[in-house]
């Protein structure tokens, strides 16, 4: 397969200069953070050669997920500057590297929240590259360094080169805005959803409604679950039930945590707020499963007792591998799930990252990269 381009008006272009010129590094246009907590602001970053297994993305869309924020601010740690985050990539393959065995130029394609891994550990060979143990781990799509050392740049992005394995297949019966954010919001609860068996006769609570949370209730409906929705207010009670919510109690009511004791098989924690964990296990039956999802900056703590009591688990999990994504792709696009976005330039992106911390949002921001 010889490499091919697109130019911007989609036509595509086989020529030698345009293949020499990928053969090369260059730059994309980007919006990016030039240091931590600092605005993001237009800016040109290096685009590594396309080798012979890479790809090259046109990217259409990206969405922004609450963990930008926090890798902008270093919550997590120091980062790596110029930043360019965006793990929920949507877009169109615009040429393909010698080797390229899988994908086509014209393709849908998505990329997640990593575009490595040592592919030999016992994970990686398993599926579940996104728990890589290779000596290096998995290479994460933003503010990171691939195999050759250099910095990885995310989805705020004109385009991307990534390896053809690490990319997945949006179906046709996705539109790319709304399949953005099912790279990593969409994968983060549907893992774990499957992983402890949400199906009939199960019943699982969703904490959180927001950007992970509504689409952790569309896909437990979806899998035939009892779905309730734990959110500190009743404010977004019509919206829960409209998305599928059998039920929709308000946490700041001492009364929720009585009425619900001992009733759920799997609680999906989508939140990152510094919550009492030993309540939450208490909604718990015997032998069933709290799942943190969010990320809270600060340690969380617990009494041992409320995991003791009901031989009740608290677990963790994040986003899922290669295959499972592709799993989740395509299960969203057979039962008509996208996310419910606010699509908006990218000069609001900054607005954005306010909003989401004010919890200002119904329910992701997804940027439409042709404004960058």
């Amino acid at each position: 397969m010889t490499n091919t381009t697109i130019t911007a008006d989609g036509t595509s272009t086989g020529n030698a200069a345009a293949t020499e010129a990928l053969d090369r590094p260059g730059r994309i246009a980007v919006y990016a953070a030039p240091a931590p907590k600092a605005p993001l602001e237009r800016a040109t970053v290096p685009r590594r050669a396309l080798g012979a297994h890479d790809i090259l993305i046109d990217v259409r869309y990206a969405g922004i997920c609450h963990s930008d924020i926090h890798q902008v601010d270093e919550d997590w740690g120091p980062g790596i500057f110029p930043m360019v985050p965006g793990h929920e990539i949507a877009g169109v393959v615009a040429a393909v590297g010698s080797a390229v065995s899988r994908w086509s130029v014209g393709d849908r394609v998505g990329v997640g929240c990593f575009v490595d891994s040592c592919r030999e550990c016992d994970n990686c060979l398993t599926g579940l590259q996104q728990y890589c143990t290779g000596e290096n781990g998995v290479v994460l799509t933003y503010n990171d360094r691939g195999r050759d050392g250099s910095p990885t740049y995310g989805g705020y992005a004109k385009q991307l080169v990534v390896d053809e394995n690490y990319a997945l297949r949006i179906p046709e019966a996705l539109p790319l805005d709304v399949a953005a954010p099912l790279l990593c919001a969409g994968i983060t609860v549907y893992s774990p959803l499957s992983h402890w068996g949400a199906g009939p006769g199960r019943k699982v609570a969703v904490v959180g409604l927001g950007g992970l949370g509504h689409l952790g209730v569309r896909l437990a409906r979806a899998k035939g679950a009892e779905v309730t929705v734990l959110s500190q207010s009743l404010r977004k009670r019509e919206d829960g039930l409209r998305l599928g919510a059998h039920d929709y109690r308000a946490t700041s009511d001492p009364a929720t945590f009585t009425e619900l004791a001992g009733r759920f098989d799997l609680v999906l924690n989508t939140v990152s707020a510094d919550l009492d964990l030993s309540a939450y296990l208490g909604l718990l039956r015997t032998n069933g499963t709290l799942v943190q999802l969010g990320a809270p900056a600060k340690p969380v703590s617990l009494g041992a007792h409320s995991l003791l009591l009901g031989r009740r688990s608290l677990s963790g999990s994040m986003i899922g591998g290669l295959a499972e994504t592709q799993e989740m792709l395509d299960f969203c696009a057979e039962h008509g799930i996208g996310a419910e976005i606010e699509l908006i330039p990218a000069e609001r992106i900054n607005e954005a990252y306010r909003r989401v911390l004010a919890s200002d949002v119904h329910y992701r921001f997804v940027i439409d990269t042709a404004t960058i």
